[in-house]
């Protein structure tokens, strides 16, 4: 970050925000104008450049002929892995989450390149689609609270040994390998399966992102009885009995 200016960059709304992941960029603006922060955010469509200035990257769902789409758009770009290596932060969901490994299966039934930000490989799970409420213990190594999301998503993500789980699942699937993992990281880059959209519900994820940006280690206080509301509702109502 230079010249005081947080430069938020959301990544082809035109292909990969089906679920309401924009919700997210919002959430990230707004926590940091909270701080006082001058805020340039950038929405890029698949016909655009991606700029290799951004602090924050955000990517978001999709459908799997859209998701193609994206991917090979990034990987011809090549300015999102430029970015990343200059120091930037992503913060993926679902399809993005996928994006960002080293392959997923495309909606022809192909093995499709990812960037290879994340060393994790997605495939397709052969059962039932993972569909509802997650509640999941983030990686200590994190400091955050418990999270809350929502999953609708069919793939299963196996993660490597270069990058760690974002989480462990109480309720839901996560990356659907049946040993509890949701999502990964490593250093500066994010995946996750939760949408909410997931920053609404755990705006103590985008603190994560605002602090890693801003290199401190606390923000300000803001009030955040709202979002404390919201989440202890979406946890409550999370471990009730389907």
């Amino acid at each position: 970050m230079s010249d005081n200016q947080l430069r938020l960059v959301w990544i082809y709304p035109d292909l990969l925000s089906t679920y309401g992941d924009q919700g997210n960029a919002l959430v990230v603006e707004r926590r940091a104008r909270q701080r006082g922060l001058d805020v340039a955010r950038l929405d890029v469509r698949s016909d655009q450049p991606i700029p290799t200035s951004g602090d924050i990257y955000l990517i978001g769902g999709g459908e799997d002929r859209p998701q193609r789409l994206a991917a090979e758009r990034l990987r011809r770009d090549g300015h999102l892995q430029r970015a990343v290596q200059n120091g930037a932060i992503v913060f993926s969901v679902c399809a993005g989450y996928q994006i960002l490994g080293h392959e997923f299966v495309n909606d022809l039934g192909q093995r499709e390149p990812g960037l290879g930000l994340l060393d994790v490989v997605s495939v397709r799970g052969e059962g039932e689609r993972c569909v509802g409420d997650v509640l999941a213990d983030v990686d200590p190594q994190l400091g955050l609270p418990q999270l809350t999301g929502f999953e609708n998503h069919q793939g299963v993500t196996h993660v490597g040994p270069t990058a760690r789980p974002f989480a462990h699942v109480k309720v839901g699937n996560g990356n659907g390998t049946g040993d509890g993992t949701e999502g990964a990281y490593n250093g500066t880059v994010f995946g996750t399966y939760m949408h909410g959209p997931v920053l609404a519900r755990n705006p103590q994820i985008a603190d994560l992102l605002l602090k890693l940006a801003l290199d401190v280690n606390a923000l300000p206080p803001v009030d955040d009885r709202w979002y404390e509301a919201l989440r202890n509702e979406r946890i409550s109502a999370a471990q009730q009995p389907a």
